[in-house]
């Protein structure tokens, strides 16, 4: 059986804002010593889509345990309920992944939602600059509009931050003292998107569907790396698992029913879009083609991304957002997916 605690009126993803909504209590016992039933955090964003395809095409109706869905609008709130013992399956970044697993609160990484969908975005006049001076162009950038080039994405520590800073690093900038260069912090995709449309940002690292959004509107913010030219393999979004759901039956399930959506989303983009509209609010025309991104590369293996959450765990330690860098088999659990 599955249940759905979310509001009736389903939260656009390109308005998501607010606290997360109610959650439930978590992981009842079962009869085989498992949990009958399942509190699954996500959240209403592109690289939960396995989620919104799993919901609309009944496939929680193939796992022995009843699915609560909870639907949260950022990470840490969902931290926060993982650690309060509310929450037993997390779809969300693997940056707050991390956190939880440092807390010790038993719990790893069993699945990948998505790998390398975020896109290094700047005005189209900068791009040529870019190529020809590398980490001199921001300098030339400031010279030219007297003013730093203004990057604009999600707070420190995020996922899209991450891999600006990481870009940032590689091209032979640090922004923390380079003045050319700044990074405005932006909550929300919605908010990204409005910083581009009114000239407040000259580029952002940022996920589907602002690309997408962004070339129909012609806007001249446009994609200059995308994040498989920066960091092949980047994480995103993951599936955090409680050592409670690991250890029973129903892990192997419900990512049985991962794949399934997976393959769903690759096949059937059509039917898939309607999904997005349904569940995440963003109109079904625009979806469809922001499927065809080359940032909506949806997979369930977690061993796509093992190398690649490393530079991650180097930034969350570097910032504090743990105590240590973790390893890979701290992070992850890769014997539930190999096992399908």
């Amino acid at each position: 059986m599955y249940e759905r605690n979310a509001p009736a009126s389903r939260r656009s993803f390109l308005a998501a804002a607010g606290g997360a909504t109610t959650v439930g209590l978590a992981g009842c016992l079962g009869g085989d010593g498992g949990p009958d039933e399942l509190t699954v955090a996500h959240m209403p964003i592109y690289p939960d889509l396995q989620w919104y395809v799993m919901e609309g095409e009944g496939y929680f109706s193939a796992i022995d345990a009843e699915i609560d869905g909870q639907e949260f609008t950022d990470g840490p709130a969902i931290v926060q309920a993982f650690g309060g013992g509310e929450i037993d399956v997390a779809m969300f970044g693997v940056v707050p992944a991390m956190i939880v697993i440092d807390r010790d609160i038993p719990a790893q990484v069993t699945a990948a939602n998505i790998r390398e969908p975020m896109g290094i975005m700047a005005e189209s006049s900068f791009h040529d600059t870019f190529e020809e001076q590398g980490a001199d162009a921001f300098a030339a950038w400031e010279a030219e509009h007297g003013e730093p080039f203004r990057f604009g994405t999600f707070p420190q520590g995020s996922v899209p931050d991450v891999l600006l800073r990481y870009w940032l690093q590689e091209a032979g900038v640090d922004p923390e003292s380079n003045d050319a260069v700044e990074i405005i912090e932006i909550n929300g995709a919605n908010a990204v998107w409005q910083a581009i449309a009114n000239d407040e940002i000259d580029g952002t690292s940022i996920m589907e569907p602002v690309p997408t959004i962004a070339a129909e509107e012609d806007s001249s913010v446009t994609m200059l790396r995308t994040a498989a030219d920066v960091l092949p393999g980047q994480p995103a979004a993951v599936t955090l698992m409680s050592d409670e759901v690991r250890d029973s039956p129903v892990a192997a399930q419900f990512l049985e029913q991962h794949v399934r959506a997976t393959e769903f989303i690759g096949e059937s983009p059509d039917a898939t879009a309607a999904h997005v509209e349904a569940g995440i609010g963003m109109p079904a025309d625009r979806a469809r083609t922001a499927l065809d991104s080359p940032l909506s590369n949806f997979i369930t293996d977690p061993n796509e991304i093992t190398d690649a959450t490393q530079v991650f765990s180097e930034f969350a330690a570097d910032n504090g957002q743990i105590d240590e860098q973790l390893s890979t088999e701290a992070i992850f659990d890769l014997s539930i997916y190999d096992s399908l």
